[in-house]
């Protein structure tokens, strides 16, 4: 599953999108929110199910309610009931709120989208480039990032037909893959650059995006041509699809003396604290 945050009216509602059975996972706390301005959410909605509950006569309303894993806004990762657009249609019935109609188009707009995606995948790519643009990223990036994206995919869809998980061990192979070629771990580079529940790959420079992109690819090539099956041996070619990166990175360091991995990032720049002007007090005068 794949989080994709968004905003409807200014505030960020979380979703997930499920690739197998093709189908939105919504916050259900995070679309209360919107509809309510509630100080506490999370509250108005535990009262909310009590009370469905007793109208039904079980104790949940809904089937299609799910506790799935979300970015909270501590940065860590947290279980919190998600519902499909359908439900959610339904429960938005039993809340009063002048932002129903609004976010019953939303939902309903969200959903047609996907079904325009899956039907002509290049808008998925489009509406991509376009929030990067909107994110002041330039076309070379965008390019560089959606290639990588693209040798990324061929990558994972090698591993998942030679017995490799998705998920954890995924997880593993990649950052085998990223502490070969960059010399740090995947949570070291992202502690470099400061970030929490952000993707890694959407603040690397285009140098970074380049020497990933050319590990993955190397690491893909080096497995296909041992017919690489499960994980002791694709752990051995993301081994050497890496150092095969890191032997360039290091020559181009070499050649300009400056290091590809970095700790910048395009997170929006933190704006200081205002100081406060504290006046002088004099001494009064000696008499």
């Amino acid at each position: 599953m794949k989080i994709f945050p968004t905003q409807f009216d200014g505030q960020i509602i979380r979703r997930v999108y499920d690739g197998k059975s093709e189908t939105w996972w919504f916050s259900v706390i995070d679309v209360i929110q919107v509809l309510t301005d509630s100080n506490n959410a999370r509250r108005y909605w535990s009262d909310l199910k009590r009370k469905l509950a007793q109208e039904a006569g079980s104790e949940q309303p809904y089937e299609k309610i799910v506790q799935l894993k979300m970015t909270a806004p501590d940065g860590k990762q947290r279980e919190t009931d998600c519902a499909t657009a359908e439900t959610l249609l339904r429960l938005v019935q039993s809340i009063p709120s002048p932002k129903a109609e609004p976010i019953k188009r939303w939902l309903a707009k969200v959903g047609y989208e996907r079904m325009q995606e899956l039907a002509d995948p290049a808008l998925s790519l489009n509406r991509a480039r376009q929030t990067w643009q909107q994110h002041g990223r330039s076309d070379k990036w965008i390019a560089q990032r959606m290639t990588g994206q693209e040798t990324r995919n061929k990558l994972t869809d090698y591993w998942s037909e030679h017995d490799i998980k998705k998920g954890t061990e995924f997880a593993i192979l990649t950052n085998v893959i990223h502490q070969e070629w960059a010399g740090v771990s995947v949570a070291e580079h992202k502690d470099m650059k400061g970030l929490s529940s952000h993707n890694l790959r959407d603040h690397m420079s285009e140098a970074e995006l380049i020497f990933t992109a050319l590990a993955e690819l190397s690491t893909r090539q080096i497995a296909e041509s041992v017919d690489a099956t499960g994980m002791a041996q694709n752990k051995s070619a993301a081994k050497t699809g890496g150092r095969i990166a890191a032997q360039a990175r290091h020559q181009l360091e070499s050649q300009t003396g400056k290091s590809v991995v970095t700790g910048a990032n395009y997170l929006p720049p933190v704006e200081p604290k205002a100081l406060k002007v504290v006046k002088a007090v004099k001494a009064p005068k000696k008499s």
